[in-house]
């Protein structure tokens, strides 16, 4: 039987090594064709790798915890009688496993769902394995990432009769402008009512200082000792070329408009109290955009140096944090699907991202992205473009102001302020401007999303 070379695979578009989480084998293990060997950590996610030949796993040729660079010899698989020290010889000396830093993961926690630079780029399509090995059907969950931060567990609120909460109108706008749910929040007002202070409370932040969503908790940030060195990981090197690549090519120019969301936090409040259902604000700002770039196709295009390609399909991808970086799944055919389609697929891809489980169809391929701080108090960001697209939107918290009316009269309102960073070299201030006009328009009048 032919020795067979356990080569490290292209995983992910933009992988360029990959690090040994762990070997499932171990040297001297039979192993047949399609066994797991090993669970790789891409710039993405953690991967499953299989083996491409039978025979035993004679050598192994990076550890566990060792990084080696895409079509690198990591292992040889053969007969226990053939000879494999030429193969072995010829082998590059594996890198040692990176120490780890004193008390700190290998890379600071960023906040949940956005961070303030922009999310990896994902290419188009996902790269073909390397013959020697490739991915399972699925990945695996990266090691336990540090757990989040949320919330303090409370007792259940008192409902009123009729089973909805109790509770004060400012608590019920404070927490409809924080994306948090009066059903897990405990009242200490009169009869278990909920009123400003619980709301606070609830969300850990002092008076007047902005409250972090229930929806989004941000994962626990790693103990830091001044002078260390961190290493940087497979994900944060990606981010750090690929952004910085975006920024010093495509002339990003922004465009900001403020949205009147009194119809969408009144219909978001009324779809939670009456129907029970669990609609975000993003939720809502993910289909306005789809719906907007079936009429604005070079939003959705790529610039592709010779040539600008407009796309068919409108995938929007969405940044997410993970522990050491960002990632972006993606909703695919976005403007096909309902808002409420939407809100189930955007939970479900965040959940599975920040336990690195996605596969790598479901982090490539957007045709636009969507960044949004707003669950962190953020009123106003620019956003890094992910290359090859043209455009992503920044998206602030949902703020109750005073609005002056066309008679002088004020009155309290909410608004939203949503920012463009477009590539010049596709989108025009003009277009900009228009394609933003539309998103405002949908999302003030939020019915119009719904059908």
């Amino acid at each position: 039987m032919a020795v067979s070379k356990v080569v490290l695979a292209k995983l992910s578009p933009t992988m360029e090594e990959g690090t040994i989480v762990k070997w499932t084998k171990k040297e001297g293990d039979p192993v047949k064709q399609g066994d797991v060997l090993a669970e790789i950590e891409t710039d993405k996610a953690n991967m499953e790798m299989e083996a491409q030949g039978s025979g035993v796993l004679r050598k192994i040729l990076v550890p566990a915890g060792g990084k080696a660079p895409v079509g690198s010899l990591i292992g040889v698989i053969a007969e226990p009688n053939e000879d494999i020290s030429k193969m072995v010889a010829s082998a590059a000396p594996a890198p040692a496993p990176a120490p780890a830093a004193a008390s700190a993961p290998a890379a600071p926690a960023q906040p949940q769902q956005q961070q303030q630079q922009a999310p990896p780029p994902p290419a188009a399509q996902p790269a073909a394995a390397a013959p020697a090995l490739q991915p399972a059907a699925a990945a695996r969950p990266a090691a336990a990432p540090p757990p989040a931060i949320g919330p303090r567990p409370v007792p259940a609120p008192a409902a009123a009769e009729g089973g909805r909460v109790k509770a004060s109108p400012l608590a019920r706008s404070m927490a409809a402008q924080r994306n948090i749910p009066l059903d897990a929040v405990a009242g200490s007002g009169p009869n278990g009512r909920i009123i400003k202070r619980d709301i606070e409370s609830w969300a850990g932040a002092p008076t007047g200082a902005p409250a972090r969503s229930s929806a989004a908790p941000a994962p626990a940030g790693p103990t830091i000792t001044p002078g260390q060195e961190i290493p940087v990981s497979n994900i944060r090197r990606v981010i750090a070329k690929r952004l910085a690549e975006s920024m010093f090519t495509a002339p990003h120019f922004y465009v900001t408009v403020d949205v009147d969301m009194d119809a969408a936090v009144a219909l978001r409040d009324q779809l939670q109290r009456g129907e029970d259902v669990k609609v975000t604000y993003n939720d809502l700002v993910v289909k306005a955009c789809a719906k907007a770039l079936t009429r604005f196709p070079m939003v959705n295009a790529s610039w592709a140096g010779d040539k600008i390609v407009t796309h068919g399909e409108v995938h929007v991808g969405i940044a997410v944090t993970i522990p050491d970086g960002l990632i972006t799944p993606v909703v695919r055919n976005a403007d096909r699907k309902s808002v409420l389609d939407i809100s189930r697929e955007v939970k479900d891809l965040a959940t599975r991202a920040r336990e690195r489980k996605l596969k790598p169809e479901e982090f490539t391929g957007s045709t636009f992205t969507i960044s949004n701080l707003g669950m962190f108090g953020v009123t106003e960001f620019t956003a890094i473009i992910n290359p090859p697209e043209s455009a992503i939107l920044a998206v602030g918290a949902v703020q109750r102001v005073a609005v002056v009316d066309e008679d002088d009269s004020v009155r309290p309102g909410h608004r939203m302020k949503v920012t463009l960073s477009s590539d010049h070299r596709v989108v025009d201030g003009a277009m900009a401007a228009q394609f933003l006009g539309e998103v405002r328009r949908l999302l003030e009048n939020p019915v119009s999303l719904f059908v």
